[in-house]
């Protein structure tokens, strides 16, 4: 993915309306702005070194997914400690240590990174043997020396908070004993914890072979995409969709981060990518920082909960629950676009009441010139339409890839032929220079992109180790059923307070998978189906990249607009709220995660829509052209919150109090210039 730009170079200022002091800052590559700040950057030929080295662990992978598998344990243990090795060469130990080489002490960490790969490789027959006769003193060296280099992977790449939690877990093995309650347990001697955290139950475990396998392949095919020039058409596309449209600017945000966000799995490399486009955009049309910033970051934020390509933690819960990842792709459908249907209401409500009006004709791309292209879909379409075929996803992936390289085969070739005006010879020879160097960048950055995500899977891994091994989440289990006393909504809160803190300190991927081996256990035993119950936890886990007091898709996208990033967290939060109640309403009705008949579902779609709309109003205090007093606000957020209860008196109530509520707003709308409110309402 392009950055916007690199730790020590000037920033890249968008000029917008209002002079040359009203500009848009774009300071911070994506790894900076959400956990980093100590990414390298390397030249001359230490930069090319590692450019080659991280397409080649790319292409390593490929290979073994695709062509000669190898065996399960060598894969893990490679994927983590080459990444590791990548890693500590393209993130120093600190920011003040960030400079532009590989110092030698990095050097020597790598040594036994590689050696742990080497002791796999050469003995894996023997490892496995000596798991079950008890190991050796090589194999508990390897794994002591392995989990230290794991936690300070992780610590570089993605912040002190995944290692302090790993650290604290480890700690409980052994004080275990000495703990109250329902924390307590025997105790774990060292070499057992030593084992049980670092093999097939700990880092080298379930997380990690997802990380391994899907995750790294659609990551790879996100760079190829974008390499292939489709994130420029996604943005083009949403602007000749709704661009024209009131608040086409923010419209186009929501419209383009979505399109996006069905390759990407991050809420803040969504933000950088389409936010340096679209923030810069809304600020000419009007709207202040914090307005474009929050618009932005919830609109990026959803790109995790858009299929066919949702967050890492998705893929992690097809392996946990067993379930192909299509299924799972299948389910996040309806919850995805309430999600965008409420912020894309929320962005047509706020523009009616600050009369902000779309982009002029002329600003917009033409319809010819977006059908000529739209050849630039092709590796999206031919991704779902192998995923459908029941292909594996990384088979699928691999397929989207293919179908990239010729979308980039053949732009390279009409640029040489059409622009550069080349004959038939300098044509070719220059496209397959052009393919080469973008393949080669679309590889090294697949790598950039996916080591933290390496990192946080690993560190992830020695937190299910320990639960596993200490048997607190079977007691934390029985927590939950004690503490909600039988009552699920209780324990569907419990779960969405644990999910958002896990998500403010650690990636997305890490929170999910924490709060789904702590809680989803205890929900799943209260009678909700694992499905909604690991759908939830994941739901809030991405939502909490918008949810203060560590909001980091919010506190990026300020950055990038040059607002403060406590207003732009809250109005993002406002923008977003109805979309917090999305969760609990797929999860009181099964049927929004495609379960059920054709006329439950469409049922359970119609009135969701509706509910969020309602609540969409009585959030922005506005409905069609005309403000809602608080009385109809009331009115408004409980005929929301009937709809969004699956009963059916419930439903028949909110209906009618809901379509009476607009008849008698629609009566009431006169003139739209006489009817508006101020627009800090």
């Amino acid at each position: 993915m392009q950055q916007p730009g690199q730790p020590g170079s000037p920033e890249t200022r968008h000029p917008v309306a209002g002079g040359a002091s009203d500009t848009v800052a774009v300071t911070k590559p994506v790894d900076d702005t959400e956990f980093a700040s100590s990414r390298r950057s390397l030249t001359g030929w230490p930069a090319l070194l590692w450019k080659y080295a991280a397409a080649a662990y790319v292409l390593w992978h490929m290979w073994i997914l695709l062509v000669l598998p190898v065996d399960p344990t060598v894969a893990r243990a490679a994927h983590v400690f080459l990444g590791a090795i990548l890693g500590f060469a393209l993130f120093a130990p600190s920011a003040s240590r960030a400079g532009n080489t590989v110092p030698w002490y990095d050097w020597l960490v790598m040594i036994p990174c590689l050696l742990i790969v080497a002791h796999y490789v050469l003995d894996g027959d023997g490892i496995e043997m000596r798991s079950f006769m008890g190991p050796n003193m090589q194999d508990l060296l390897v794994a002591g020396v392995g989990i230290l280099i794991v936690m300070e992977f992780a610590r570089r790449s993605a912040g002190l908070a995944m290692p302090i939690i790993a650290g604290t877990f480890i700690a409980y093995c052994f004080v275990g004993p000495w703990m109250p309650g329902m924390l307590y347990h025997r105790g774990v001697n060292l070499d057992q914890a030593l084992v049980e955290l670092f093999n097939n139950n700990g880092v080298l475990g379930t997380i990690v072979q997802v990380s391994s396998t899907f995750i790294i392949m659609f990551v790879t095919f996100a760079a190829f995409l974008q390499a292939s020039r489709a994130g420029e058409y996604f943005n083009d596309l949403a602007m000749g969709l709704v661009g024209w449209a009131r608040g086409g600017q923010a419209k186009v945000a929501v419209v383009s981060s979505f399109m996006f966000g069905t390759v990407s799995g991050s809420s803040v490399a969504n933000v950088v990518a389409s936010g340096t486009f679209t923030i810069p955009m809304m600020r000419r049309g009007g709207y202040d920082r914090e307005t474009a910033g929050a618009v932005e970051a919830t609109a990026s934020t959803g790109g995790q909960l858009a299929p066919p390509v949702m967050g890492a933690g998705a893929f992690i819960m097809s392996e946990v629950l067993g379930m192909p990842y299509t299924e799972i792709a299948l389910a996040g459908v309806i919850p995805a676009l309430l999600f965008y249907f409420a912020v894309y209401t929320h962005c047509d409500l706020h523009a009616r009441k600050a009369r902000l009006y779309g982009l002029p004709w002329s600003e917009l791309p033409r319809i010819i010139d977006l059908a000529r292209r739209v050849y630039m879909l092709t590796p999206l379409v031919v991704l779902i339409a192998v995923l459908l075929s029941g292909y594996s996803p990384f088979r699928a992936a691999a397929w989207g890839i293919a179908a990239a390289l010729i979308i980039m085969t053949v732009t390279f070739l009409l640029h040489h032929l059409t622009v550069q005006r080349a004959g038939p010879v300098q044509a070719v020879v220059g496209t397959v220079v052009d393919l080469f160097r973008g393949i080669l960048e679309a590889l090294s950055g697949s790598a950039r992109e996916v080591m933290q995500l390496v990192a946080v899977c690993a560190t992830a891994g020695i937190v299910a180790g320990v639960i596993g091994l200490t048997g607190v989440g079977g007691r934390f289990a029985s927590l939950l059923l004690e503490v909600a006393s039988g009552l699920p909504l209780v324990a569907m809160i419990f779960a969405m307070v644990v999910a958002i803190i896990l998500g403010m300190g650690v990636p997305t991927t890490a929170a999910y998978a924490i709060a789904a081996a702590v809680v989803a256990p205890g929900l799943i035993q209260m009678g909700v189906p694992a499905l909604s119950a690991h759908m939830f936890i994941f739901y809030f886990a991405v939502l909490s990249a918008i949810t203060p007091p560590v909001a980091l898709a919010s506190f990026a996208a300020a950055g990038m607009a040059g607002g403060d990033m406590w207003k732009t967290s809250l109005k993002a939060v406002k923008l977003g709220l109805a979309t917090f109640i999305v969760p609990y309403m797929f999860w009181m009705s099964p049927a929004l995660l495609g379960h059920g008949d054709t006329l439950q579902v469409a049922q359970a779609v119609g009135s969701a829509l509706l509910g969020v709309f309602l609540l969409a109003c009585c959030t922005e205090g506005w409905m069609f052209r005309a403000a809602l007093s608080l009385p109809l606000r009331v009115v408004s957020g409980c005929a929301a919150i009937a709809l969004m209860v699956p009963e059916a008196f419930t439903d028949i109530a909110g209906l009618l109090v809901g379509l009476g509520l607009i008849a008698w707003q629609w009566r009431q709308v006169g003139d739209e210039d006489a009817v508006r409110a101020p627009l800090g309402r």
